[in-house]
């Protein structure tokens, strides 16, 4: 997992999610379990967390929960799903970066690739 901590650069812990997306803590782990947002376990005290790049503005990145359906269809785990959005080079940036840059699109086809 010392990776991802090189990949991410910040996380919130799901109080800090449900601060920032204006819910209460249980909508926020209901997110975590419809899969509409991935969280690990992290740190010393192994607290569940998400990360800071899926909010903005106040809510999650448009496009997030279909490319994690597209992820887990593809057989990948929570961290693998978390590893491929920070890290695959076939986009100007990854993937990550173009959900925020509105350019879901082109991450959902990749994604929905990765299947087959």
């Amino acid at each position: 997992m010392s990776d991802l901590d090189d990949l991410v650069p910040a996380w919130l812990t799901l109080p800090e999610l449900a601060e920032q997306l204006g819910i209460d803590i249980s909508r926020a782990r209901q997110l975590v379990r419809d899969r509409q947002v991935l969280a690990l376990r992290r740190g010393p005290n192994n607290v569940l967390s998400v990360p800071e790049r899926f909010v903005t503005d106040g809510q999650l990145l448009k496009g997030l929960p279909g490319v994690l359906t597209l992820l887990a269809d593809a057989k990948y785990g929570d961290e693998e799903a978390v590893r491929w959005l920070f890290t695959d080079d076939a986009l100007p940036g990854s993937p990550v970066d173009a959900l925020a840059e509105n350019r879901g699109t082109e991450v959902k086809r990749r994604a929905q690739a990765l299947g087959f």
